[in-house]
């Protein structure tokens, strides 16, 4: 298949990108680098430095003739997001529409899109929180990610093009980027290393879900050739709080660093953990690395 993976210089994109090359498809990454890398595009990969937002992306589809869209360039700040709203819709709102009408135009098969679960829900009524969950979004980036998964649902129903959400949990992994990207992994990982304070928000005791990106990566993959129309979790539906992460890497590295604690982020969710049954039963998907191990690697990609 001929594919386009926008954010494909970025953390998770470049691990979608590797996973398609391996599996024999063409791919083309259109990326703004503005938290991508060039280092993380492979050799022999034709990358358009272009905005998501901007007029000529239109061009790059009528050349590529695209059979699928994989849509991972976004603003993926949560704070960001609640200290300039407008840039958060203009970049996650307005670039995929962008990018959907010019799917629409130019004969594109699929579209998959990188969305959220741990933005999603909310403050959750059980967990793990699975698909049918009630969506209350805290943040103007879930409040997004939910509105282009709004649009994917017209653009199938009306214009019959096909779609899946991924509904992503805390993604963690080789690449992230510690200063441009949220994820407290990378934060962690790099204060640490360096000999710096790596402070944890409150007491530590929110939880998350943590999935490592190659595992995130083999869901794209899956999802080529499915016809779902639809949302999909990807998470391990396992909760791990923050000081547990923390004390993981700390013993990993021998670092022997204190537990240094900051007030609270206002707003913060305290829990957050998502059901991948339907990935499981829908694509034979499941999460295979365990925590551990996944901090370990990421750790290791951070010391070279």
């Amino acid at each position: 298949m001929k594919i386009l993976v926008t954010g494909g210089a970025g953390f998770i994109g470049s691990h979608v990108v590797d996973l398609f090359l391996k599996d024999g498809h063409n791919v083309t990454i259109l990326d703004n680098l503005s938290t991508g890398k060039r280092e993380n595009v492979p050799k022999g990969v034709r990358l358009v430095e272009m905005d998501i937002c901007h007029r000529d992306v239109d061009r790059l589809f009528a050349e590529g003739q695209f059979d699928v869209v994989n849509h991972h360039a976004a603003q993926i700040d949560v704070r960001k997001s609640v200290s300039d709203p407008i840039f958060d819709a203009r970049v996650n709102i307005l670039g995929s529409l962008n990018l959907l009408e010019c799917a629409l135009r130019h004969g594109v098969k699929k579209f998959q899109f990188a969305s959220t679960g741990g933005a999603l829900y909310g403050e959750q009524d059980y967990f793990p929180a699975d698909e049918e969950h009630p969506i209350r979004p805290l943040s103007p980036y879930g409040i997004c990610k939910f509105t282009v998964e709004r649009y994917m649902f017209y653009y199938q129903q009306v214009h019959g093009l096909e779609y899946v959400a991924h509904r992503y949990a805390n993604v963690y992994g080789p690449r992230q980027n510690p200063h441009g990207e949220a994820g407290v992994v990378a934060i962690f990982c790099d204060r640490l290393i360096s000999g710096r304070e790596a402070v944890i928000n409150g007491d530590g005791k929110q939880t998350r879900d943590y999935v490592y990106v190659e595992d995130v990566a083999r869901a794209n993959l899956l999802t080529l050739d499915k016809s779902l129309n639809g949302a999909v979790n990807i998470g391990t539906s396992i909760e791990t709080d923050v000081n547990a992460v923390f004390q993981i890497l700390n013993q990993a590295g021998n670092f022997g660093a204190p537990e240094v604690h900051a007030p609270a982020k206002k707003g913060e969710q305290m829990r957050s953990v998502i059901n991948w049954s339907k990935a499981h039963e829908l694509l034979g998907w499941k999460p295979q690395m365990n925590l551990d191990d996944g901090l370990k690697r990421t750790l290791e990609f951070f010391q070279r």
